[in-house]
C-alpha cells in the first residue's frame, strides 16, 4: 500500500492508474478505522482495479471545539489495518494541505440543512461537503463508497455529485453492529465500561420501532413507547423520528409496505452517538 499526505504525491499515484484506465475506488473516512471501515474497502475491492482510502479529521465539519479536541486519532493502527485488508492507497493530508487558505464557499443543501443532524449541527452539512467535493476533485473515483449509519450524510453527498456533476457512482453499504447490535463508531472508542454497557438500547430503541411499526400502531404511540428507554437509562435523546428514507423528511403516518426509516441520536454523557434502520412497514 502506498502511503501519500501531499496532493502532488496523490495525484502522481493517481495518474499512473488512470493512464492503465483502471476502475478506481474511494473510501474517506476520518480515520480511527473499525470493522465498519474495513468492509468499505472490501466492498470497494470487489468491484474496483485500485482503492483509495483518505483520513483527514475535518475541522470545518465541527460545530463544536471540544469535540473535534476529542475525536480519536490513531495512524499508525489505522495504516496498519488498510495494509490489512487490501487498501491500494492512503491519502493522508494535514489540514494546511486541504486548507491552504479559509475556504469562503457555503454550501446550502436545502431541506436536509433544517433537519435531524442539520438542525442540531449548524454549519456541520456545508464541512462535509466542501471537503467531500475536495476528496473527489482531487481523487477523481469512478465509485465512492459511504455507511448507512451516516444516512443523512449519504443524501447530502447524492445531492452534492448530483447538482455538480460529479461522474461517479455512490454505494450506501450496510452498518456493521457489535455482537449487541450497537453500530460499529469511532466514537465508541470514547465510551467507558459503563457507558458501553448503556449504549445497546440506541439499537434496543430502534428494533422496538420498527415492531410497533409492523404492529400498527400510530406514531404518537410510538414515540411514547420509545421515550421510556431513554429516560431510564439516563440517556439523553436528541432525536428518533421516522422519515422517509429517500429524501429523510418525517412521515406523519405509514402505509403498509412503505418503505420507513428510524434515525435517531442521543449522548451517553458528552459523547454524541447515531444510528438507523431502514425497513418496509
Amino acid at each position: 500500500m502506498r502511503v501519500v499526505s501531499t496532493t502532488k504525491d496523490l495525484q502522481l499515484v493517481l495518474q499512473q492508474h488512470q493512464a492503465e484506465q483502471k476502475t478506481i475506488g474511494f473510501v474517506p473516512t476520518m480515520g480511527a478505522l473499525h470493522q465498519g471501515h474495513l468492509s468499505l474497502i472490501a466492498s470497494a475491492k470487489a468491484i474496483c482495479d485500485v482503492v483509495v482510502c483518505s483520513i483527514f479529521v475535518n475541522p470545518t465539519q465541527f460545530n463544536k471545539a471540544d469535540d473535534l479536541a476529542k475525536y480519536p486519532r490513531t495512524l499508525s493502527k489505522d495504516t496498519e489495518l488498510l495494509q490489512k485488508t487490501g487498501c491500494d492507497l492512503l491519502f493522508c493530508p494535514d489540514v494546511t494541505e486541504m486548507y491552504a487558505s479559509k475556504t469562503q464557499l457555503r454550501i446550502d443543501f436545502g431541506p436536509l440543512e433544517n433537519i435531524l443532524e442539520g438542525a442540531f449541527r449548524p454549519g456541520h452539512f456545508n464541512g462535509v461537503g466542501i471537503v467531500v467535493a475536495k476528496l473527489f476533485h482531487l481523487v477523481q473515483p469512478d465509485h465512492a463508497f459511504f455507511g448507512q449509519k451516516d444516512l443523512q450524510q449519504f443524501a447530502v453527498i447524492k445531492t452534492l455529485v448530483n447538482d455538480l456533476s460529479f461522474q461517479l457512482t455512490l454505494h450506501c453499504c450496510e452498518i456493521i453492529r457489535e455482537a449487541d447490535g450497537l453500530a460499529m463508531s469511532s466514537r465508541n472508542s470514547r465510551l467507558n465500561e459503563n457507558q458501553r454497557a448503556l449504549a445497546p438500547i440506541i439499537f434496543k430503541s430502534l428494533q422496538l420501532g420498527e415492531s410497533l411499526v409492523k404492529n400498527k400502531k400510530n406514531i404518537p404511540e410510538i414515540y411514547a413507547a420509545i421515550a421510556p428507554l431513554f429516560t431510564e437509562s439516563g440517556i439523553q435523546l436528541e432525536y428518533y423520528q421516522l422519515v422517509d428514507p429517500n429524501n429523510l423528511t418525517e412521515i406523519t403516518s405509514i402505509q403498509a409496505g412503505q418503505k420507513v426509516a428510524i434515525c435517531v441520536a442521543c449522548y451517553i454523557d458528552d459523547i454524541r452517538l447515531i444510528d438507523n434502520i431502514i425497513f418496509n412497514a
